[in-house]
């Protein structure tokens, strides 16, 4: 096969398999560390985004091995892919928090609804401000 140069003359052309690079080596970097769901501190590999898109497999099999990868920009760490069992470990933690907060809250809004404290914040309500100014410096005296 051939084809016509920039002066009209014809030039062999190559046929063949293009050449394809191989794919660059995933790298650790120093300070990358994750504490996976079985609290075991892992070093995480890194790739850079344009090896994150010419080899997404490559980067997915690495955070679906280690838990998690990270994917840099210019050096610097810009993102984190997770494994589906990382990201629920992460996910149902913050869920058991927020349950244990809401619970704490339910709880403390439940002291507060007695019949002392409604009569309580009824008299705050309804007092005078120099009533309000009395009881704050009765109240500043007895924590001194």
């Amino acid at each position: 096969m051939s084809q016509r140069g920039s002066h009209g003359r014809m030039k062999p052309v190559a046929l063949g398999v293009p050449k394809v690079a191989a794919a660059p080596a995933p790298r650790r970097r120093a300070g990358l560390t994750f504490d996976n769901r079985k609290g075991e501190e892992v070093d995480l590999v890194s790739f850079n985004a344009t090896e994150a898109k010419n080899a997404f497999g490559r980067v997915l099999d690495a955070a679906l091995r280690q838990g998690a990868t990270v994917i840099t920009k210019h050096d610097v760490p810009r993102a984190v892919l997770l494994s589906l069992e990382e990201f629920n470990a992460l996910t149902s933690s913050r869920r058991t928090q927020l349950e244990a907060l809401a619970s704490d809250f339910d709880a403390l809004l439940a002291r507060m609804q007695t019949p002392a404290s409604r009569r309580g914040m009824r008299a705050a309500f309804d007092a005078a401000p120099a009533q309000l100014g009395a009881a704050a410096v009765k109240a500043a005296r007895k924590r001194s």
